[in-house]
């Protein structure tokens, strides 16, 4: 059976991390920072995590991560 492509846009979002959780950016942190809180915009930058409902839907996407 030949290898599975992984996608190419989830590659370069998505990360795995040690634990097995996959990590990714937030959203809502690139435009209007003036009209945002510099607390919120601060806490924007802080990387989260996919819920594990989600789990399935990246592994499909990254089968090699």
């Amino acid at each position: 059976m030949p290898k599975m492509k992984s996608h190419s846009a989830s590659k370069k979002r998505f990360k795995k991390s040690a634990s097995g959780k996959i990590k990714r950016a937030q959203a809502y942190k690139r435009h209007h920072s003036w009209a945002k809180t510099k607390k919120r915009t601060r806490q924007l930058g802080q990387e989260a995590f996919f819920m594990p409902c989600d789990k399935k839907k990246i592994d499909a996407l990254l089968p090699y991560a």
